[in-house]
């Protein structure tokens, strides 16, 4: 069995933290910080860390500044109008505080006491994920935030990688894309139109965005949050469980009432952009802060086009 790349960015120590920073969430909290737990495993450079205060109150903090990467301070920000905009029933952990100061940004969540899903896959678990993420839909349609880009948009902007490798193809593409990349390039162009609906996605689920408690699976890490059809959230995350040795993408999504109700050829256009998504990114130089994510982003393009393969029949 193949290990697959971890999920991991480079964290800052929180003690890096300019010191005005730290004290203003120390004077928001009213109680000293005495342990500090860095979080290892998600793809933000920054802090990441569980904090526990001298009167014994814990919470988990993201704070993101100009260094290592000066685009995550902008994702910290995008978090914040999601999640402070959630209903109360959703499964997300509540954010208590923010501070964007000096191109500093800080959130401080509501402590969670759960775990990651166990690698590889455990079925149990994953069946709770799924079934989670259904009541998730259920509960973020029609989506609670009217101001957030449709998720067409955001594939338009992000996610048509065929179309980019298209114009511009860089050496060591796979060959399966190369054979067929004006068909695939016109193929993605579809799925514009195929994800559209009115669903609050997270648009980034994998096991290191969510929590497992004993009566409850939690999502965290919003910042690419958009409004799409229920079924856009698990197909996005199919490729990630197959290269951490769960079940086929097709078997899984299959699990998901909305999948079983969306059209097919929606959901061939949406994989066709997620696979050039994916096979795009893999060929571009790391971003600063996170050395780990071309590398699994990679693994999950050999999912995906395989996947892919199978939906359309092109050998």
């Amino acid at each position: 069995m193949t290990t697959p790349p971890p999920a991991q960015g480079v964290r800052l120590d929180f003690y890096t933290v300019p010191a005005h920073i730290r004290t203003a969430l120390e004077s928001w909290l009213g109680s000293p910080i005495i342990s500090v737990e860095s979080q290892a495993s998600g793809f933000s450079p920054g802090v990441a860390a569980r904090l526990r205060t001298a009167d014994n109150r814990g919470l988990f903090v993201k704070i993101a500044g100009p260094t290592p990467n000066p685009d995550v301070p902008e994702f910290h920000r995008r978090e914040h109008r999601v999640t402070a905009a959630l209903p109360p029933h959703a499964p997300v952990p509540r954010l208590l505080w923010t501070l964007d100061e000096n191109d500093w940004v800080v959130l401080a969540f509501e402590e969670i006491d759960g775990h990651q899903p166990a690698q590889p896959w455990r079925d149990d678990e994953l069946t709770r994920v799924v079934d989670a993420m259904v009541e998730l839909a259920d509960a973020l349609t029609p989506s609670p935030l009217t101001d957030i880009i449709p998720a067409s948009e955001k594939i338009e902007a992000d996610i048509c990688g065929y179309r980019m490798l298209r114009d511009n193809t860089p050496p060591g593409l796979d060959a399966w894309s190369l054979r067929h990349l004006d068909a695939l390039a016109e193929l993605e162009d579809s799925a514009k139109s195929a994800v559209a609906g009115d669903t609050l996605l997270h648009f980034d689920v994998r096991a290191d965005n969510m929590l497992l408690t004993p009566e409850k699976v939690w999502f965290v890490d919003w910042p690419h949050a958009c409004v799409g059809a229920a079924w856009v959230d698990i197909l996005f995350f199919a490729p990630s469980v197959k290269m951490q040795s769960g079940p086929t993408p097709e078997d899984l999504i299959m699990r998901h009432p909305a999948v079983q109700n969306a059209d097919p050829t929606a959901i061939t256009a949406a994989v066709c952009a997620m696979a050039g998504f994916f096979t795009h990114r893999a060929l571009q130089p790391p971003p600063p802060g996170l050395p780990t994510l071309r590398a699994f982003q990679a693994a999950q393009g050999v999912v995906a086009r395989e996947w892919l393969a199978q939906r359309t029949g092109w050998t």
